[in-house]
């Protein structure tokens, strides 16, 4: 596998774009995002968990049921969320309008939007410029198109990567916005990936519902899942391997065990890697943070039990803090872990007697707790430690087991609350 450039538009027969249309007045950003297969894509897509949907998610929802897509359309500056009857009209038009200038089946366009709650989309002002978005779609458009969905991001957040498959170069490309009202189920984002990958649609739907519990679903900022998220892919086979799958052995495949299937294989452990090179940028320009948390939970015998207990310690707003402050206040981490049962509502059974807590980063590593109790260690050596902009708190439970499970967050910062406090304004 090596990365290369190009992000969405890096896979044979994607197109992207991005234009300014003008939904919030006041600003100057682009503000309306396409990407555009030439070719039927078969597509699959996984959405929040939040019982409070946007409207732009119940559209994607059903469009998306068939497996098929050919474009996606986004918007930034509005969630079109919580806008009743009046928000689904503006969505199902902003694909009407999409699919028109595209000359393709409305069902076959995702939509997407990013925003403030609950006020209406100005769907007008999207309709009056869908033939200029149209216009901007070009093989090297992912710029353009990164840069309309971005809403607090600070940086862009893309990747692509090459490897092979029978014999033929496939690509993988992907962009999300991610920064603030992230947790996971799934993660808070706009996710698309491309791929030019053959890839039957068992394996394809297979391969992306392993890859985001492991990664999406691995990040926290902040405890808020918003009502917008999804991550969508789509493959439209123009790599011409020999399809992926194609014997429909992935049908049962579920997220404890991948197939016997050696092309799966590499297609799934690239998509991964991507999936979670995307959430370590998404947790590093967490609203208002400084540094890039990662959480790693060893000696587990189960990856439920590492999982919940990571989350528990990343999302803790005590943990983040100290992490702020490169306070090495290793207590924290335990507390957060003793009561992980109750925030993830399910087991997380760990022995406080039998774990140790380290904190690492590019500065040196140092021990912190012993089964369960201090140790001695230099509180300048920890601060220097835990001044890094990237930095990692690891903790073995001592189980006996040899799986390991990271979760990606960020510190807790002031400027955090500035961000929030003033959001709409």
């Amino acid at each position: 596998m090596k990365i290369i450039n190009g992000g969405v538009c890096a896979p044979k027969g994607f197109l992207a774009g991005g234009i300014r249309c003008g939904i919030k007045a006041a600003s100057q950003k682009k503000d309306l995002a396409i990407i555009y297969s030439q070719k039927d894509c078969r597509a699959c897509a996984m959405f929040t968990k939040n019982k409070v949907k946007a409207a732009s998610v119940i559209v994607s929802q059903e469009n998306i049921a068939d497996g098929k897509l050919r474009a996606v359309i986004a918007n930034s500056g509005n969630a079109n969320a919580c806008t009743g009857e009046e928000g689904m009209k503006a969505a199902k038009r902003m694909m009407q309008a999409a699919a028109g200038v595209l000359s393709i089946d409305p069902s076959d366009v995702a939509v997407a939007s990013t925003g403030v709650i609950g006020l209406p989309l100005p769907i007008e002002v999207i309709e009056k410029n869908i033939a200029s978005i149209k216009n901007s779609l070009r093989s090297d458009g992912n710029a353009d198109a990164l840069e309309a969905i971005i809403t607090t991001d600070t940086r862009k957040k893309e990747i692509a990567v090459e490897i092979e498959i029978s014999g033929k170069p496939v690509k993988i490309g992907a962009m999300v916005k991610g920064s603030g009202m992230i947790h996971p189920n799934m993660a808070t984002m706009l996710g698309f990936i491309t791929t030019d990958a053959a890839i039957a649609p068992s394996a394809l739907d297979a391969a992306l519902r392993r890859a985001v519990p492991r990664s999406f679903n691995r990040l926290t900022v902040d405890g808020d899942t918003s009502t917008n998220d999804m991550v969508v892919i789509m493959a439209n086979g123009e790599a011409g391997n020999e399809e992926i799958g194609k014997q429909g052995t992935l049908i049962n495949t579920d997220l404890r065990g991948l197939p016997e299937d050696d092309d799966f294989l590499i297609f799934y452990k690239a998509l991964e890697y991507v999936c979670v090179e995307l959430t370590r940028m998404m947790a590093r320009d967490g609203e208002g943070a400084t540094k890039l948390v990662t959480v790693t939970v060893t000696g587990a015998l189960a990856e439920e039990t590492a999982e919940t207990l990571a989350k528990s310690v990343a999302s803790s707003s005590l943990v983040k803090a100290a992490c702020f402050g490169a306070d090495a206040n290793w207590g924290r981490v335990l507390c957060a872990m003793g009561y992980a049962d109750a925030q993830q509502k399910q087991s997380a059974y760990f022995d406080p007697d039998k774990t140790d807590v380290s904190f690492k980063s590019g500065a040196g590593e140092i021990l912190v707790c012993k089964s369960g109790q201090t140790v001695f260690f230099s509180e300048e050596k920890a601060k220097e430690i835990l001044k890094e902009e990237e930095i990692e708190i690891c903790i073995n439970i001592n189980e006996g087991g040899s799986i390991s499970v990271s979760v990606w967050g960020c510190d807790l910062t002031y400027d955090y609350v500035k961000i929030n406090g003033d959001y709409r304004s």
